[in-house]
């Protein structure tokens, strides 16, 4: 019996380790889009695509290893959590990366055309993203609700970044026409981090769960459903 309960915490750090790697290949892409686009880098652009198609495969192996330590192991009670956190988190992490894509994209219709000069919150969002994207992951591997809790609270941060760099680029649309289609994508581009903000929160949420039995997500639905008691 105790050589069948190591051998499965031998498991669970395996699994630890693969969510990291996959969490650390998403915060590389990151980084290395909004290099691409502050150093109009469409080569590096490329190589985020490119990249993506392994975060994808990545992610189907965790699957199948998260499925089958269910199967075999048939966890119970902490155990439980920590497998059902890593099933709904995978899923956020293969988002962000598909968003670092996504800004890799923009980045190389970007470059080929002139800069505008409002790149400046772009960076520091990236930046906000990668630090919420690392929080997020310390926090479930060391089942740190209080580590999940501060990344949440960044989020609002996220939000009004993404508002004030609109207000900007709308107001480049309206001083000059011209700039329109990049203004746009750059809307998108802050967009795609504001998102990856959105990504780390909801793995956060799942780390209060699996380290307090919590459920924090839809506060409106739980509040309606105790009224309702």
């Amino acid at each position: 019996m105790e050589k069948h309960t190591t051998h499965f915490a031998e498991q669970l750090e395996q699994l630890s380790e693969m969510i990291m790697r996959m969490g650390g290949m998403t915060e590389e892409a990151i980084g290395k889009s909004v290099r691409a686009m502050t150093n109009r880098d469409s080569t590096l652009a490329q190589e985020v695509i490119d990249g993506d198609l392994e975060i994808d495969r990545l992610e189907l192996e965790i699957d199948d290893f998260i499925v089958e330590l269910l199967v075999r192991q048939q966890p119970m009670a902490r155990d439980l959590r920590f497998l059902a956190t890593a099933m709904k988190i995978v899923p956020d992490l293969e988002r962000i990366g598909d968003h670092a894509v996504n800004i890799s994209e923009r980045a190389i219709e970007l470059n080929e055309e002139p800069a505008l000069r409002t790149l400046v919150d772009i960076p520091v969002m990236a930046t906000r993203a990668q630090e919420m994207v690392r929080g997020a992951l310390d926090a479930f591997v060391q089942g740190d609700p209080e580590t999940a809790w501060s990344v949440i609270h960044m989020d609002d941060e996220m939000d009004r970044r993404m508002d004030q760099f609109f207000r900007v680029l709308l107001s480049h649309m309206l001083e000059d026409p011209r700039t329109i289609t990049r203004a746009l994508r750059l809307t998108f581009v802050a967009k795609y981090f504001e998102r990856i903000g959105d990504q780390a929160t909801n793995i956060c949420e799942q780390v209060v769960y699996m380290a307090e039995g919590k459920v924090i997500k839809h506060p409106r639905v739980q509040k309606e459903s105790r009224d309702e008691e």
